[in-house]
């Protein structure tokens, strides 16, 4: 993950200063107690009083990894077993009592539960005062060897449920894991997450700290979780609104399946987050979810209400699916959306399946919100990167502002790059209206770049407030009737000049395909190419979905910077493997 620079222009930046991340958290933590001890030494003369108030402390927050240093699968996994190697191992045999080993658990300690044994209950993750350093993992853990589960950094299966502890809620609204206040540093390694019965009603099956207004300052936030190679999962049949709510710090889902999380009427997600600061990794997992697979924002809370933006956020290597057998049957909208998110990565993942129902289909939507997700609410600085987007009927919606907020003026969504992605679309409009980007309401410093699309619709559509900054460049597309198309003002140059006045519109392949005009061409500026079919661009083999382009093909290291029109699919096949 990058670092970006974010300009003191009254924007995004100075609406969170109130709230630290946890390096400056830490550092004031350690100064108070260190005046604490110094002023009761002097008053108590007694080394026993400042000792303990230390005993009481409350757990120091250790520097939040960022997106870039964030703990890889096999340095989490080392981590772990290097903290647990000298500490207590507490085996749950079948029917045995799980809160209570999770109350007795010390820092450093492992929690065994039998494989294929269910542990029924909401079970609490309790506080535990301690460095918050490794040493600190609390790891609950199959009891079958490691040998049983896939390979560290591999992505399970559900056939893998047979060697995994079953831990489950039977509903009554109750979430089959959940937080205390300050809890920290627990770790699931090979362990199923469900409940007892289709019929129970669960909102949060998963829930990583406070949803609500409780939640108010950093110091409450429960922080350092990981879920590895877990199966967490709603039911065929049955309505389940989320899979995890992500209202934490510092949390890593990993290599796991997360799959059946819908409901009719209402917005379902496997993957949410609204009141937590991060950072969030979420990597190498199966995400099946009917309303949004992931989502960011949406919501207030304690936090969000007085200005966090969740932050730091790593999406990369994940397979989104939605089943088209649910098309009808349970309440569909997006694969991706971020409603109020900073520094995110989305690299490497495949996103397959989006059809208009609840909206009109497009699979990825950044579109800041704070209507719903808190007043402070942005989308800024976000890289979309070596994506697959499939069969869907709509591509990237990105906004620059809400128009239901009372502030509609404000810049909000901005910083958004969409970079050597393949958005294969499909041969089926599923009911949308088959464009690959809808753009305004004044979003700021967008680029799009090095992207082949095979679309059915416009190439883009642009309204609202115009946007300063759109560099538009060396992509290849169908131009199809309207392309680059504009409210009210027409295709190609009218509706640059009208919606991104000053953009950079070149090297962009565009083909005639039935419906554009003879001479497209003219409504463009120049350093374009205007094909007329699919057939000639030259690609490796169009109908058996291989895109790259031939070495006989005229578009070949065409650009200006000496790369092919489109996608680089060396670089694409490398990130999604």
């Amino acid at each position: 993950m990058k670092t970006w620079q974010t300009k003191d222009d009254g924007s995004s930046r100075s609406s969170v200063l109130r709230f630290p991340d946890w390096k400056s958290w830490r550092k004031m933590s350690a100064g108070a107690l260190l005046g604490l001890c110094i002023i009761g030494g002097l008053l108590l003369f007694s080394a026993q009083g400042c000792l303990s108030f230390s005993q009481q402390e409350r757990p120091r927050r250790v520097s939040a990894p960022t997106a870039a240093t964030a703990p890889t699968t096999t340095q989490a996994t080392t981590q772990a077993t290097t903290a647990t190697k000298a500490a207590n191992t507490i085996s749950v045999k079948a029917g045995g009592d799980f809160q209570k080993a999770l109350n007795a658990a010390r820092p450093g300690d492992t929690i065994v539960l039998q494989a294929g044994a269910s542990y029924t209950g909401s079970f609490r993750l309790p506080y535990k005062p301690g460095t918050s350093i490794d040493a600190d993992w609390i790891t609950i853990r199959t009891s079958a060897p490691d040998s049983s589960l896939p390979p560290a950094g591999t992505r399970v299966t559900p056939a893998f449920a047979p060697v995994m502890p079953k831990i489950l809620t039977v509903g009554r609204g109750e979430p089959a894991i959940h937080t205390e206040a300050r809890a920290h540093h627990y770790r699931f390694l090979g362990v199923e997450v469900g409940r007892t019965t289709p019929q129970g009603v669960v909102y949060d099956l998963i829930q990583l700290g406070d949803p609500s207004g409780a939640q108010d300052t950093l110091d409450k936030v429960p922080h350092h979780f990981i879920f590895d190679r877990c199966y967490i999962h709603g039911d065929m049949d049955g309505e389940l609104k989320r899979g995890i709510a992500l209202n934490s710090g510092d949390t890593e889902i990993i290599n796991s399946h997360i799959s059946e999380f819908h409901v009719k009427g209402q917005e379902a997600q496997a993957l949410c987050g609204w009141n937590g600061p991060g950072p969030y990794r979420i990597e190498n997992n199966y995400i099946e979810a009917a309303g949004e697979n992931v989502m960011f924002g949406g919501a207030t809370g304690g936090l969000a209400a007085q200005g966090l933006i969740p932050s730091d956020i790593v999406i990369r290597r994940n397979h989104f699916k939605k089943l088209l057998e649910w098309r009808g049957r349970w309440t569909v909208k997006n694969l991706l959306e971020l409603k109020n998110a900073r520094r995110v990565e989305v690299s490497g993942n495949v996103f397959d399946g989006c059809w208009a129902d609840a909206q009109a289909g497009y699979a990825i939507l950044f579109t800041p919100r704070p209507n719903d997700s808190g007043p402070s609410a942005v989308v800024e600085d976000v890289e979309f990167t070596n994506n697959i987007v499939r069969n869907v009927a709509g591509g990237v919606h990105i906004a620059g502002r809400d128009s239901l907020f009372s502030d509609p003026h404000s810049p909000r969504g901005r910083r958004i790059k969409i970079i050597n992605n393949l958005f294969d679309m499909g041969a089926d409009w599923l009911g949308g209206d088959g464009c690959f980007l809808k753009i305004g309401e004044g979003a700021d410093d967008i680029t799009v770049e090095h992207n082949t699309i095979l679309q059915l619709g416009n190439i883009a559509k642009a309204w609202g407030p115009p946007g300063k900054n759109l560099v538009f460049r060396n992509n290849l597309s169908r131009h199809n009737e309207y392309g680059f198309h504009g409210d009210s003002v027409g295709t190609g140059t009218p509706a640059l000049k009208t919606y991104f006045p000053g953009s950079i519109f070149t090297g962009n392949l565009m083909t005639k395909e039935p419906g554009a005009q003879g001479n497209v061409e003219t409504l463009y500026p120049a350093g374009n190419f205007f094909p007329e079919t699919l057939d000639k661009v030259g690609f490796v083999n169009l109908r058996a979905g291989d895109y790259k382009l031939q070495a006989a093909s005229r578009y070949k290291r065409a650009t200006k910077n000496g790369r092919d029109v489109g996608c680089d699919f060396d670089a694409l096949i490398a990130a999604t493997k």
